[in-house]
């Protein structure tokens, strides 16, 4: 039953009642009788219902009873628009898989409106599945900006630039006066973060990795790429300039606090050491690295070392969904499994590496990633009334191990409801869903990518 609160200072929003897991070394599990007040955008208040009930009084009141309060989670490393071509590429190695598949796509079919439409259906999956925040790179992101935040989630996007044309910009140039004009438009957005992107040393000459990197030191923003994802690039970059393309990056000057490096898959010793020393944050997808024979990163190694790391899904091409709670799953099994040591990367450390882990990799803890008095309300709410949730020993082992996305019920980002109950308030589902379809009828036509 809900409470009947009658404080003066009139709020936004009220969770009482309910399991909070807050990523909070402080806190840590709370209990129930605790209740999170959200007063525009922010957390201001996490305790007891007997210290909020004279003080606080809500517009709206959520019944949390018997189900699990999470921080929103945070997808460190995707490709949203690629949902488009979901199951296109499959069982096929990266470079074939880029080079013969996706590229090519790309160049046909990808413009402004066909972003906008694979954007939407991205969000849907990820609102459905618990994600708040997600760190893009694609094309066309001021698109993917503004469907964004139509749909209320909490994004870090940038235009991935490369050394040949994009579906969006035919130069390098190009690219680099369109991430300028986004990084000056949305610099002072509540939901939108602008950062700048180099593909992958492979696909970027040194001139663009090091102005790429340039623009964003001087907006103070991300810098994102994918660095060490296959012993293909490692060969490559090995033979061209004599370097791993760890050692090559560190030798342009590269490497810093703000780089996000996507996949990190195969790193030398030497490699391990530049990342701890540079600071640099790594977006792990362990379920594209398996599925892509790519490899394990070394995880352990790296958390051991102080490196930070999120975890991300990569696009659904070589996922094949965003569904950050299998993610979890594999990410612990599979390093538990390559190191043929159970203890490692436990259930609450992969929990936390896809919370307030992710956001530190992109460099927003202080806003996102736990339950805490003064950060973002980006919250999600889980049923826990489900057969392969029952019973409940261990809550980290649950969320790891037995949840699925599917057991989401809420979604609220920046203070805004924007799945209630698994009503989708923002985006409507049946619309997108029938376009994409649609979208998909001349891919069938393919004789490449014909159904078996």
């Amino acid at each position: 039953m809900k409470f009947d609160y009658k404080g003066a200072q009139k709020v936004d929003l009220i969770i009482e009642g309910g399991i909070i897991a807050t990523v909070n070394d402080k806190t840590g599990i709370v209990s129930k009788d605790k209740v999170i007040v959200i007063d525009k955008t922010k957390i201001i208040f996490v305790g007891n219902k007997t210290d909020a009930i004279n003080v606080y009084s809500a517009n709206d009141v959520i019944d949390a009873s018997d189900k699990l309060v999470l921080p929103g989670l945070v997808n460190s490393h995707t490709h949203t628009p690629m949902t488009l071509f979901r199951g296109v590429a499959d069982d096929i190695v990266l470079k074939d898989w880029l080079y013969e598949y996706v590229f090519p796509l790309e160049a046909k079919y990808i413009n402004k409106e066909n972003t906008r439409l694979g954007a939407k259906l991205a969000f849907i999956e990820m609102i459905r599945t618990g994600t708040t925040t997600f760190n893009d790179m694609y094309y066309f992101t001021d698109d993917i900006a503004q469907v964004a935040e139509e749909a209320g989630l909490r994004a870090v996007l940038s235009e991935g630039l490369i050394d040949f044309p994009s579906p969006n910009t035919k130069t390098p140039e190009e690219g680099f006066k369109y991430t300028e004009d986004l990084l000056n438009k949305y610099k002072n957005n509540e939901l939108i973060t602008i950062a700048t992107a180099a593909h992958a040393p492979y696909t970027c000459s040194p001139e663009l990795l090091k102005k790429s990197k340039a623009l964003a030191d001087k907006y103070n923003v991300p810098y994102h790429i994918h660095l060490s994802e296959t012993a293909w690039e490692v060969g490559i970059i090995k033979e061209k300039y004599g370097k791993t393309p760890t050692q090559h990056l560190d030798n342009l000057g590269i490497l810093g606090e703000n780089v996000i490096a996507a996949h990190s898959v195969h790193l030398t010793p030497e490699d391990l050491k530049i990342y701890a020393k540079r600071k640099v944050g790594v977006a792990h997808n362990p379920q594209c690295n398996m599925k892509l024979s790519s490899g394990a990163a070394p995880i352990p190694e790296m958390l051991a070392m102080g490196i930070k790391v999120g975890l991300g899904t990569d696009g659904v091409v070589s996922n094949n969904d965003l569904d950050m709670f299998g993610e979890m799953k594999t990410c612990s099994i599979l390093h538990k499994f390559v190191s043929n040591n159970p203890t490692v990367t436990s259930a609450k450390t992969v929990f936390e590496l896809s919370t307030l882990g992710s956001a530190k990799v992109l460099g927003m803890e202080d806003k996102i990633g736990s339950i805490d008095v003064g950060k973002k309300a980006d919250l999600i709410i889980i049923d826990l009334h489900r057969p392969h949730l029952t019973p409940m020993y261990n809550l980290y082992s649950q969320i790891v191990f037995a949840m699925k996305g599917s057991d989401v019920e809420t979604v609220i980002v920046n203070g805004r409801i924007i799945m209630k109950e698994n009503k989708l308030l923002t985006i409507d589902e049946d619309k997108v869903i029938a376009e994409v379809n649609e979208f998909a009828k001349e891919i069938k036509t393919l004789k490449k990518y014909k159904l078996d």
